[in-house]
């Protein structure tokens, strides 16, 4: 819907609406409603760009009868229209992606999406590189596509060189790049005898866990490419069993279980058609991370991040590209008992080679100045500071000296786009706030920071997207999205809840946020609660964003929901995380802990009536719980849970709970197995048979102690699918199992 309408009227109406308890008229959300297509969130657009010569906007825009597939659509800003550029279905195949590519998207989190999920613009603004359905095509703004490739094996990471000059892929572990004018890709990286070997891709925890998805970098002016090579044969083998419907296929995965050895990553330069190579210096030692590469003005240097195995360490390193020589510009240390948390927050400043960089070396993620031709103190200036984070670096204008970047300085439930000057250094006034208060926001920006579009939500609006100016001054919308009667939502927004916000404090004295959404109640009623909880870092839940219609179809249902941010999660500094440091299922228990009690201290709950529900650390959290106290929650379901970190991988384990054979004491007292027969409390335990990333094995070693153990317990296994149960008729049916099992054990609304 790309019109102008008051949404903001409707918002604000909401609250009143549901108060006043008159919903006669109001159909019930349903669970199946809620995963059905259209989907509720209304427009989902995804991956929107600005053409490099800003005229055209673009983004994936998914369907009404299909909310997981997505066409690519454009918006011409001078006539003012839009068309779609791409449409999935008459232009893809529908051939079955491989194994790999398959395995890619649910590193990326996408894996139930269909149709197109990236693009990459030309730089002269003429046509879009788009894959889909395991094949390439190039789409002229003004004519058909174009199909580039016709291969059974599949191309990943498909890029156009900054320049246009050609573009490159990765099939079967090998980078192959073309002219623009030959159209022919060519295999440039080097015949390898064992098939341990490849070129050109991100190594397993570089996708999983470092936010790495790519393992090739042309440089600005395409005269070279930088390219990783990865020997898996030192990873373990881990024979993974995909449990289907109708049979099972067995996989030998390389996967690096904590304690055991990584892959060795090594990194090489080169002309675009593979001449002139020559390898990086990454130091002498081998056992470390490759965690981020960036090409610096003019392609004269290549800056490298090298992460030490116990991610303490981070150094950067400026590399000679002609040579591969290579010399520490400067090091990161993490502080006491914590770690290193990686970022993109790196930007060269053309003009003189200074670097903006993002740090938590004051406690709290903040952008610096790096000056490498100062010394000592000098080399450094903070940007900005205060009790807030940075969340990531946005856009720089150098010539205005101006730094765009995301951020809670104005509270951590909400995120804003703000810029401040690098130029005049110190002064918390010259932060300008962007983007209106209320909203949590995320930004992209072109290359000279003179355009923005951003995606906002908050607690009454699912995302919108709009186009703005350097000033953050809404010229037109993108995707409205307003809640008017045409919205999916529409029939539902008579019953939709405002979450209420506030805070109670651990037991050390942190503050901790928690939200609630509350049915509509009867005086001198109890209430039985859901408490959905996370607890594992790197996650903010509590927020001011949109948070789904799922929560309220259990609202509309008669339950509370309820979140607690525990010690240890997102956004809120070094002190908050470190708590987590070789100590994962202590803290977080604690916090949910206080939750629950302060839950009973509510006359409108019924505290013998609190069930607890995760997934993936949730449901680590889950077994935790009630392992720890026993009582104190009507029932448990634990989701794809982790049980012994020993089976998780090394760059997210060792991270938080270092190295199990050095620490064997830590991952014993992390562990879910040991205490599981403390269980007396309801469990309800579901896992996806096919899981690549919390492998099934957590669960069925829980299982068989479980039952060793005689402690009674309900399961739901799910053949075929990974690390995300969903769909349109298994989300459903999962969600429906779950309340299945909480009216079993009577967590149930009052009459």
């Amino acid at each position: 819907m790309f019109r102008f309408l008051p949404a903001l009227a409707l918002v604000l109406a909401v609250p009143a609406i549901a108060q006043e308890g008159d919903m006669t008229d109001t159909p019930d959300l349903t669970l199946e409603r809620v995963f059905a297509s259209p989907s509720l969130e209304g427009a989902s657009p995804r991956k929107a760009k600005l053409s490099p010569d800003g005229r055209f906007l673009t983004l994936l825009r998914n369907r009404e009868d299909d909310k997981d597939r997505y066409d690519l659509w454009g918006f011409d800003r001078e006539s003012g229209e839009w068309v779609m550029l791409v449409d999935s279905e008459q232009l893809g195949t529908g051939r079955e992606l491989g194994e790999e590519e398959k395995m890619q998207r649910e590193r990326a989190r996408i894996g139930n999406l269909k149709g197109v999920v990236d693009y990459s613009w030309s730089p002269d603004s003429q046509s879009i590189l788009v894959p889909l359905d395991g094949d390439l095509y190039l789409k002229p703004l003004t004519d058909d596509a174009i199909r580039l490739t016709d291969s059974p094996e599949g191309e990943l990471n498909p890029t156009v060189s900054p320049k246009g000059s050609g573009a490159a892929f990765v099939r079967e572990g090998a980078l192959y790049v073309t002219s623009d004018a030959a159209r022919e890709f060519v295999r440039i990286t080097p015949e390898e005898a064992s098939d341990t070997v490849s070129w050109g891709t991100a190594e397993f925890v570089a996708q999983e866990e470092m936010g790495r998805d790519t393992g090739y970098w042309w440089a600005p002016d395409d005269s070279r490419i930088a390219v990783q090579r990865t020997e898996n044969a030192p990873v373990g083998i881990v024979t993974r069993a995909a449990i289907g419907a109708t049979g099972t296929k067995t996989f030998d995965q390389r996967y690096p279980v904590a304690g055991s050895d990584n892959a060795l990553v090594e990194l090489f330069v080169m002309d675009p058609d593979g001449g002139n190579r020559v390898k990086v210096d990454l130091g002498a030692e081998s056992d470390i991370y490759l965690t981020r590469v960036n090409w610096g003005p003019g392609a004269k240097r290549l800056y490298v991040q090298r992460q030490n195995r116990e991610q303490t360490v981070l150094d950067v390193l400026a590399v000679d590209p002609a040579t591969g020589e290579s010399r520490v510009l400067f090091t990161e240390k993490a502080a006491p008992d914590s770690w290193i948390n990686l970022s993109d927050g790196f930007h060269v400043l053309e003009e003189d080679g200074r670097i903006l960089w993002w740090s938590e070396r004051d406690g709290h993620g903040h952008i610096w100045l790096f000056d490498p031709s100062a010394r000592g103190k000098d080399r450094w200036q903070q940007v900005t500071e205060g009790d807030w984070e940075v969340a990531e670096i946005t856009a720089v204008d150098e010539k205005r000296g101006l730094v765009y970047f995301t951020g809670n300085k104005d509270g951590v439930l909400e995120r804003h786009l703000y810029r401040t000057s690098f130029f005049v250094i110190g002064d918390s006034g010259q932060i300008e706030r962007l983007t209106e208060r209320g909203w949590w926001n995320e930004a992209v920006m072109d290359k000279e920071a003179e355009s923005a579009i951003i995606t906002r939500s908050n607690t009454g609006q699912p995302a919108q997207v709009y186009y703005a100016d350097a000033d953050g001054n809404r010229l037109s919308w993108v995707e409205e999205n307003a809640l008017d009667t045409d919205h999916p939502y529409a029939p539902f927004l008579a019953s939709h809840v405002t979450p209420e916000f506030g805070t109670i404090k651990a037991e050390d004295g942190t503050k901790l946020d928690w939200m609630m959404i509350k049915p509509q109640m009867e005086p001198g009623k109890q209430y039985p609660v859901l408490y959905y909880h996370y607890g594992g870092p790197h996650s903010q839940q509590v927020s001011k964003a949109w948070k789904g219609a799922l929560a309220q179809s259990v609202v509309d249902k008669g339950y509370i929901w309820f979140v607690i941010d525990n010690r240890g999660a997102a956004n809120r500094g070094v002190a908050f995380e470190q708590p987590l440091y070789r100590a994962m299922g202590s803290v977080e228990v604690d916090d949910q802990r206080a939750g629950a009690e302060f839950l009973k201290t509510l006359p409108f709950v019924d505290p013998g009536k609190i069930a607890i529900y995760g997934w993936s650390y949730g449901g680590y959290m889950t077994l935790k719980q009630l392992e720890a106290d026993q009582g104190l929650y009507a029932a448990g379901i634990s989701g794809a849970p982790v049980t012994r970190w020993e089976l998780y991988d090394t760059h997210y384990t060792e991270r938080y709970m270092g190295d199990p054979n050095k620490v064997p004491e830590a991952y014993a007292a992390a562990s879910a197995i040991p205490d599981a027969t403390n269980i007396s409390d309801p469990l309800l335990l579901i896992h996806g048979m096919a899981d690549d990333n919390v492998v099934f094995e957590n669960s069925s070693e829980l299982i068989s102690t479980l039952q060793e153990g005689n402690v009674p317990f309900e399961m739901m296994l799910y053949p075929g699918y990974t690390h995300r149960v969903a769909g349109e008729n298994i989300s459903p049916h999962l969600w429906n199992t779950i309340f299945r099992f909480l009216e079993a054990h009577g967590v149930t609304p009052p009459e």
